[in-house]
């Protein structure tokens, strides 16, 4: 995320974002996050870790969520996109997923899909009957 930061800073000076992570105070991200979706706003980026950012936020003014630090825990890696995916959000909200081949970063990923494939095919094909459970 700082390299992020640091690259957006030095690199791409016409470009205004915003940037927070888990030592950023709850009073500043409040105030960040209202920027950044006010109607008209110059804020064309947000960077957040998912872990920092991935709960609880509104970011309906964003349309592209790009993942690059994907978790182990793939709901983490969800909610982080269904950040975008809020009531007033007027745009098609695109995902994309930065991955390095051959790094820990590749297995992470590889850990995650197979988790929410079981996910799926257990918890979510097997959704009990409220009725036949409660006996």
């Amino acid at each position: 995320l700082t390299l992020l930061s640091n690259y957006f800073r030095r690199s791409c000076h016409r470009v205004s974002f915003y940037f927070f992570s888990g030592t950023t105070k709850s009073e500043d991200r409040a105030a960040l996050l209202r920027k950044f979706n006010e109607p008209g706003s110059q804020y064309f980026i947000f960077l957040l870790s998912t872990r920092a950012g991935g709960l609880g936020l509104n970011l309906q003014a964003a349309d592209t969520v790009i993942i690059f630090d994907s978790d182990w825990n793939p709901h983490q890696d969800l909610q982080a996109q269904d950040r975008a995916h809020r009531i007033g959000q007027q745009n098609e909200v695109r995902v994309l997923r930065l991955c390095t081949v051959n790094t820990v970063e590749e297995k992470i990923l590889a850990a995650a899909k197979y988790k929410l494939n079981v996910d799926q095919k257990v918890i979510q094909a097997g959704m009990f009957d409220q009725k036949s459970s409660s006996h």
